[in-house]
């Protein structure tokens, strides 16, 4: 019997496949404005607002009648996208946020709900680099990077997922990269959280589905940002860097779309099929020739031991100078130290 069933389940899974192919097919030959879910009234946090990408994304979430909420460490950068969003006509609330800080996230949150509401959707887009080799790297920005790229997803999602189960609705958006799919040299740090932030959403989506909630996930690869101050000086061949108002306007339709994933620009997509059909030699030499120096403002410098900075850091000592002026540098959008 467990024979039968087992060729049952192979029979049932390739037919249930080709239905979803065929679907598919069928869904990418329908134009895109007939697949955008209306977000009107909808509730929106964007961490990170206070410029850059984020501003962009506020902006357009309240131009499609959303009521946006702004989240940074940056207190004039909330001020600035707030107003710019209600010159525009929209609702914008903005509020001081240390991501690092897990019971900052949950205090705000909580704050959240009762002076705006409960999020529907909720984009994760804050993000920092150190962009040096790893030796380089002060162990204080290696905590940062994790801190802010990855973790603070962890904080955020389990903030405001319990309200959308309990709507059986909602969105969380991932700001994610290529580098979360292809290691770069001086962003060993930057690679690991983003591949880490990848991993997160597709763990969340498999979560969510597997329990039967209605709850989408769109995770979002760019190839490196321009204006972001993070890689306005990175050194790309071949590919040339996208402009934030393409990456913005790319986020908001994958999400209004509930696409699960974003690769910018699309055509790269193939392209990472190859890096697991190719020689691991043919594929770093195809990527150090597309990227050949993706942070050129940090050259290799002598190796720092700060052994006592990361004991600074500890989790017993959350209120250290040393950390308060790491947090403070956690900008708007991703930026360099």
């Amino acid at each position: 019997m467990s024979l039968v069933r087992s060729i049952g389940d192979v029979v049932g899974f390739l037919l249930l496949s080709l239905i979803a192919i065929l679907e598919s097919i069928v869904k990418s030959f329908i134009p895109v404005k007939y697949k955008m879910k209306n977000i009107s009234g909808e509730i929106a946090l964007v961490t990170g607002g206070g410029g850059g990408l984020g501003r962009l994304l506020s902006l357009r979430l309240a131009d499609l009648g959303a009521v946006v909420v702004v989240w940074d460490i940056n207190s004039s950068g909330i001020e600035e996208t707030v107003k710019l969003v209600q010159a525009a006509g929209g609702t914008c609330y903005g509020y001081v946020c240390d991501l690092c800080d897990r019971q900052d996230v949950y205090k705000k949150a909580q704050v959240l709900r009762e002076e705006v509401g409960k999020v529907s959707i909720l984009i994760n887009n804050a993000g920092v680099v150190s962009g040096r080799p790893f030796l380089d790297t002060p162990d204080e920005l290696i905590i940062r990077t994790m801190d802010v790229n990855v973790m603070s997803h962890f904080w955020t999602v389990k903030a405001f997922l319990p309200g959308m189960i309990e709507e059986n609705k909602g969105h969380i958006v991932s700001i994610a990269s290529l580098a979360g799919h292809v290691g770069i040299p001086k962003l060993v740090d930057y690679c690991t959280s983003k591949f880490a932030a990848v991993g997160f959403d597709e763990g969340l989506r498999m979560e969510l589905e597997h329990a039967g909630y209605n709850i989408q996930t769109t995770v979002i690869c760019p190839y490196f940002i321009r204006s972001t101050g993070m890689f306005d000086d990175v050194q790309s061949r071949f590919v040339p860097t996208l402009s934030s108002n393409e990456v913005a306007e790319r986020v908001i339709t994958a999400m209004r779309c509930n696409e699960k994933y974003a690769i910018l620009p699309s055509y790269l997509q193939c392209a990472l099929l190859l890096k697991w059909v190719f020689p691991w030699s043919c594929v770093a030499m195809f990527l150090r020739g597309l990227v050949m120096d993706a942070s050129p403002a940090n050259k290799p410098a002598n190796i720092v031991n700060v052994p006592e900075v990361a004991n600074v850091l500890s989790k017993d000592q959350p209120g250290s100078s040393i950390h308060h002026q790491l947090t403070r540098r956690v900008s708007s959008s991703e930026r360099k130290p």
